[in-house]
């Protein structure tokens, strides 16, 4: 008789159907895994033997044969130990055989029997709903799948002789609740900054349209000081997109206590990272960084450090919204709409726009140039906002501290925001909700300037030899000042101030000929 115990396999955040099945029959002894395992599962019958024993039960002296069908689909993990060890335990009696009908499973084992928590519970518990099924889980990770629906019949047991007990009738578990992160501590505010106003007005329309923002400017001007508290200016995350990031931290193993926040994510990777740590990647096609920010915050300061090639892999997602991994052995999804925000100095010594300094090396132009040419041109290009960030005097820093901070910023960029959701959803787009993801076939509907403001962008997007990715960019922060002012048409002086921000990038110098 062969016993059936449901699982997952893992493809992106899509959580796939595995059927575990289990046959003991006479034979040589032996406990075979079959079905395209990994090493990880390959070992789950060293874990399985050890738990069983521990939980007082014995294998058969038997052959035992389980299949993780379909065959052809990799399986990687230690979430299979579980359904395992419970197809073994339906197989030899110990658990009614019917038990486990109607339920999803997965779970690592310890080797005294106890069930440790795992990755990817959170989709795995939506795609057991889908399927009208229940879930079984560890304990560790009972929060987390109840964040799936409230009608979910959820079991997380700590070890398998509780579960076997609830099976049984003599202990009966009851349902996890959802759990919320706490918030610890303070986030930083902009009033802890003083000088840099032009900056932080740059940083509040980053803010309220979700636009890629460069900032350079000298060492200590307070580039990365901005940067820290863009998230404090952000509103929190929408339930939709809440449980998008959720479900890429769970597959990502980040979930800590199964506990969720509507805090947008805030990445900040350093600058030696890779490209499968930056856009996701390696051996099991795990989610990177781009990923991790989805719907927050993604900043690379020394921006010319990163790898060319990493920095260049960003393009893609960029433009799409999500990144496709495609490996011999993996063809996987992760959606990536997030904020790009970076920061740089405008030469390596980062003093060669100071007034008076004479570089050792080369002149000022050429190791301006050289040290910029690092960034491609098609980057550039993807970049909405780009600014000078001035050295800070003496005289800015003994002043007192700014009247306004965070606060009043995040209400101007909550009501922005207010405004941009009303709008797209007015048009049926449920997936965009920001002016930075408006498809550009949309923006003569929205983003129509008036008569002198076409004028205006006709004769500037000459001038500065504009893409036509680079005019759309134009247009949808222009759309972003608008919401700002509370206007509900595109005038001359919103499209006047998102072209000075493109100028500065238009500004960099063409390094000489040796």
């Amino acid at each position: 008789m062969v016993m059936r115990v449901s699982t997952v396999a893992f493809e992106g955040i899509e959580a796939r159907a595995v059927d575990v099945q289990v046959q003991i029959a006479a034979g040589n002894v032996a406990f075979m895994i079959v079905g395209l395992p990994d090493k990880a599962v390959a070992e789950s019958r060293e874990r399985v033997r050890s738990a069983l024993i521990a939980s007082g039960l014995a294998l058969p002296a038997k052959r035992i044969t389980v299949n993780l069908a379909p065959a052809d689909l990799p399986k990687e993990g230690s979430h299979y130990d579980l359904p395992i060890a419970l197809g073994v335990m339906a197989a030899i009696g110990a658990i009614p055989p019917d038990a486990l009908n109607g339920f999803t499973v997965l779970g690592e084992l310890a080797l005294d029997g106890s069930i440790t928590s795992v990755a990817g519970v959170l989709p795995a518990a939506m795609a057991a709903y889908e399927r009208q099924q229940g879930l079984i889980c560890p304990e560790a990770c009972g929060a987390e799948a109840a964040w799936a629906s409230s009608d979910l019949e959820i079991l997380a047991p700590g070890s398998l002789i509780q579960l076997a007990n609830h099976f049984k009738g003599s202990q009966v578990m009851s349902r996890p609740k959802p759990a919320v992160m706490p918030i610890v501590g303070t986030m930083p505010d902009l009033r802890d900054i003083k000088g840099q106003e032009s900056a932080k007005r740059t940083l509040e329309i980053a803010a309220a349209g979700a636009h890629n923002l460069l900032m350079c400017g000298p060492p200590g001007a307070g580039k990365s000081m901005l940067a820290q508290r863009l998230p404090s200016i952000l509103p929190p995350l929408a339930p939709r997109e809440l449980l998008e990031l959720s479900m890429i931290q769970s597959v990502a193993g980040l979930l800590a206590d199964g506990a969720l926040t509507n805090r947008r994510p805030f990445r900040a990777p350093h600058h030696s990272a890779s490209m499968a740590a930056l856009v996701g990647g390696g051996l099991n096609a795990r989610p990177g960084e781009a990923s991790l920010a989805h719907h927050g915050v993604l900043f690379l300061d020394e921006l010319p450090e990163f790898q060319p090639q990493v920095l260049d892999s960003l393009r893609q997602p960029l433009e799409a919204g999500e990144i496709l991994i495609a490996r011999a052995n993996h063809r996987v999804t992760y959606p990536a709409r997030f904020q790009l925000v970076a920061a740089m100095n405008p030469c390596r010594c980062g003093q060669a726009t100071e007034p008076g300094f004479v570089c050792r090396r080369q002149p000022n132009e050429r190791c301006i140039a050289q040290y910029q040419a690092r960034i491609s041109g098609p980057l550039l290009d993807r970049i909405d906002l780009v600014i000078e960030v001035p050295a800070v005097t003496a005289a800015d820093l003994i002043l007192p501290p700014p009247t306004e901070g965070s606060a009043e910023a995040a209400t101007r960029v909550a009501h922005a925001r207010e405004r941009q959701a009303r709008r797209y959803t007015a048009l049926g787009l449920k997936d965009v909700s920001t002016n930075a993801a408006c498809p550009p076939a949309l923006l003569d509907e929205i983003a129509k300037p008036d008569p002198d403001g076409a004028k205006l962008i006709r004769d500037a997007a000459n001038a500065m030899r504009l893409s036509a990715r680079g005019f759309h960019r134009v247009l949808k922060v222009a759309r972003t000042l608008a919401d700002l002012d509370g206007e509900e048409n595109v005038r001359r002086i919103h499209l006047a101030e998102a072209l000075s921000y493109r100028a500065s990038a238009d500004k960099r110098p063409t390094a000489a000929l040796a």
